[in-house]
């Protein structure tokens, strides 16, 4: 497997590839994931045993002006084709892992190996995707669509993360019996005891837990002003980080509203201390608009929320409706419907028996459904389609 970058930063190595390879080495295959840590040079070299997988990350090469992207892709690749793999599984078709899939595709074609190339897509990049998020040059641009492109067709085997990307991948004229859609998991092994949602002594208290790209802040303050004026003493715990200060954005807005103390902003959270202030909350929300972005990805935060056991409101857009079963184990809002999200949250923050009901079968889902030990199974499936 060859990840995009390191594990310390962002979330695809650490939240998809990595769990996904300790399910497949717990179901006997040889797995060796190969990271290039340009986003955390102190890793440069360093292997480690991660519950089987032997994880690597490469040693980064000399940082020789327009030379080091394309050395670091083509040490990439020849680590990989060292092993003698049966398939190489290139998790993001952009930049690193884009340009080493390439490499591994053409030096197939050219007859230098028989490796078969498995292509592994979670995010839609280019235009109306995340190329108008990141704060990317033209030329990345430019280059992360075309590589995106590219490498939608030319794979022995793709997996998808969504069911609109599974869609986009058929526009495109993939054929179908080459599609695997694998969403995203769950991988603690002992997950930790649900979260007592129904606690009368918390209060009512909502946690939004976002990186501020899902929705308008000014959208949600109206639906906070709103959900006050039916749950005065109610409170809402805000937990993460956006790319270009919505945060800040957000409390402003509230203050001139006059609901700042009605919240609280944490910033970016993880492990205990996530999952100490999930304790504090009653329910969540997950407001998404219907956007490009939004639709194609597969949230880890829904999954995280819904395995603590709490009860979720979420708006119906992309996979937030695989997850959850409307009035069963969460609560599905049409996109745009602010009165019904308000309705929603305020109906759930006053009535315990069906959060508690919600919250139960939402973590029983998660663990049912959706933990990597049988997500696994598909990943099988799509290396031994590229091996025909």
């Amino acid at each position: 497997m060859i990840g995009p970058f390191g594990l310390r930063q962002k979330g695809t190595s650490r939240a998809r590839l990595l769990p996904l390879a300790r399910a497949l080495a717990e179901r006997g295959n040889e797995i060796t994931v190969l990271l290039p840590p340009w986003d955390s040079p102190q890793d440069s070299g360093q292997e480690a045993d991660a519950d089987g997988v032997v994880v690597s990350h490469v040693t980064l090469p000399p940082s020789f002006p327009g030379l080091f992207h394309i050395l670091l892709a083509r040490r990439l690749a020849a680590e990989a084709l060292a092993f003698r793999p049966d398939v190489v599984h290139c998790f993001k078709p952009k930049a690193y892992a884009g340009m080493a899939a390439f490499l591994v595709w053409y030096a197939a074609r050219l007859g230098v190996t028989r490796v078969r190339l498995a292509l592994d897509t979670d995010d839609w990049e280019g235009p109306g995707g995340w190329n108008e998020i990141g704060p990317y040059t033209g030329i990345q641009k430019r280059l992360f669509a075309f590589q995106e492109r590219w490498g939608l067709v030319h794979c022995h085997a793709l997996t998808v993360a969504s069911h609109a990307l599974e869609t986009i991948a058929w526009s495109r004229g993939v054929p179908r019996d080459r599609v695997f859609y694998l969403p995203n998991g769950w991988g603690a092994k002992d997950p930790k005891p649900e979260v007592e949602a129904s606690a009368p002594s918390r209060g009512k208290v909502a946690l939004l837990f976002t990186r501020f790209v899902e929705f308008d802040v000014a959208w949600l303050i109206e639906v906070w002003k709103d959900v006050l004026a039916r749950v005065p003493d109610a409170r809402l715990l805000v937990i993460g980080k956006g790319f270009f200060g919505e945060e800040d954005s957000l409390q402003r807005l509230a203050d001139s509203e006059g609901l700042g103390k009605s919240m609280e902003y944490l910033g970016w959270l993880e492990g205990d201390e996530l999952r100490q202030q999930q304790q504090a909350a009653q329910l969540a929300i997950f407001p998404y608009q219907d956007t490009l972005i939004n639709r194609t990805k597969c949230s880890v935060k829904l999954i995280e929320l819904m395995a603590s056991g709490l009860p979720v409101v979420a708006t119906d857009v992309g996979e937030n409706s695989h997850y959850i079963e409307h009035g069963v184990s969460g609560w599905l809002v049409p996109p745009g419907d602010k009165e019904a999200f308000v309705n929603a949250v305020a109906s759930l923050l006053k009535d315990l028996q069906l959060r508690t009901r919600l919250g139960k079968r939402a973590r029983q889902r998660i663990l049912d459904e959706f933990k990597w030990s049988n997500l696994a199974e598909r990943a099988e499936q799509a290396y031994l389609r590229a091996l025909l």
